[in-house]
């Protein structure tokens, strides 16, 4: 029998970090596992860059006995949209070149801003092969949330038309977040849909081993841990500098990430005297996991965008795996999840000052082990049933 290749498309991939990567990597194992010994899989992706503060090395090129990993080296690039607008036309440039090289049984994307899961439809309609996609974001209603008003009107119905080109190509759409529901099943009502959710690491599942049980009322001040992302759309300029003010002399907030507004909240901080918040870059995930353990609160916080009222942040499962109480500025979906699935978390409307306030004093200080969301939402218990999904289309391709 003839060997069977996959084309594996993802913009990020480990040792990068995002979210994105984070799913890649074990996606990638899962898919190994599960399918027949003569699978092969490439993978395209690029050298790290989520984040220009954050310096890791990777081969270019990985060569394995059944898959191999392609990293393209973009050009130096920072946050703003031009400039990932030209990182990834060099991407796509790099990877269809590459993937023109030999026909493929079936293209898999993962794709956060759309245009990844372009890329995956316009290579999979090039060489008629059969496209999976895995869906982590709503991109065209971030894009109409971000975007001033008049650019947004001028861009959605090119993007809203691209969309529903990429979506039409595929034989099968797996969406990260069941918030995403009512939007691609109202819209795409003959696509057929899958929901395989973020989850839990492996590095993250012994992390309350080593953070202890005990019940504990901090008598100094509590210690607030975030870890992320700092763009417009977490928003933490939007709040964190008159929630610190409110805050001070009950807790010390402590904020790792890099990204487009990191500068912003800087000069914010700066503006409202806040001396009891630290800005700390970003670090690999076996040091993230110890600052995790050092915190009393891991915090999270979405701006206020009807967009990011439909996902799922994959630091909700890191959190909840560590532990401790969650402090949670988010709306709709996410607030939903979080609160029918993360026991010992408190939730407030995003940005809104007061509402957090209210929700601190309502955590249990404590650590307490999260044992049924652990078992739930193990991330290779998920990948490795996202990567059956993904064979079963595999296999329609091979029994034609």
């Amino acid at each position: 029998m003839s060997k069977q290749r996959i084309l594996f498309l993802s913009f990020y991939f480990p040792p990068d970090l995002s979210a994105g990567s984070f799913r890649a990597g074990p996606l990638l194992h899962a898919l190994l596992q599960r399918s027949r010994a003569d699978v092969e899989i490439d993978v395209i992706s690029t050298q790290p860059n989520r984040y220009s503060g954050f310096n890791s090395t990777a081969t270019a090129e990985e060569v394995h006995e059944r898959h191999t990993i392609r990293r393209i080296q973009l050009p130096a690039h920072k946050s703003g949209m031009l400039d990932q607008a030209r990182a990834f036309r060099h991407f796509w440039r790099e990877a269809s070149a590459f993937s023109n090289r030999q026909p493929y049984d079936l293209v898999v994307a993962t794709s956060s801003r759309l245009m990844t899961a372009v890329l995956g439809a316009w290579i999979a309609r090039r060489g008629r092969t059969p496209l999976y996609l895995d869906i982590r974001d709503i991109f065209v209603d971030t894009i109409n949330d971000v975007l001033p008003r008049k650019l947004a009107i001028v861009m959605l119905p090119f993007l809203r038309l691209l969309e529903r080109w990429t979506v039409g190509q595929a034989a099968r759409v797996n969406l990260v977040s069941r918030g995403f529901q009512s939007y691609f099943e109202s819209r795409y009502p003959t696509q057929s849909f899958s929901y395989f959710t973020n989850g839990i690491d492996e590095e993250f599942l012994h992390g309350f081993e080593s953070s202890g049980s005990q019940y504990r009322v901090p008598s100094r001040e509590v210690r607030v841990l975030y870890a992320g992302n700092m763009g417009d759309g977490q928003g933490l300029h939007s709040i964190v500098p008159d929630l610190a003010g409110r805050l001070r002399g009950r807790a010390t907030f402590r904020l790792i990430g890099a990204g487009g507004r990191r500068a912003h909240l800087a000069s914010a901080l700066a503006e409202a005297g806040a001396t009891n918040v630290a800005l700390v870059d970003p670090m690999a995930r076996e040091h993230l996991i110890k600052e995790y353990l050092a915190a009393d609160v891991l915090f999270l916080h979405l701006n206020d965008y009807e967009a990011f009222k439909k996902v799922l942040p994959s630091k909700i499962f890191e959190y909840a795996a560590i532990g401790k109480p969650v402090w949670a500025g988010v709306a709709g979906y996410p607030a939903q999840f979080i609160r029918s699935e993360v026991e010992n978390a408190a939730v407030f409307p995003p940005c809104d000052v007061e509402g957090a306030v209210r929700a601190f004093e309502s955590l249990d200080l404590r650590s307490a082990p999260r044992e049924k969301f652990i078992r739930k939402y193990s991330r290779a218990r998920i990948m490795s049933e996202l990567a059956v999904d993904i064979l079963s289309v595999l296999g329609s391709a091979r029994a034609r």
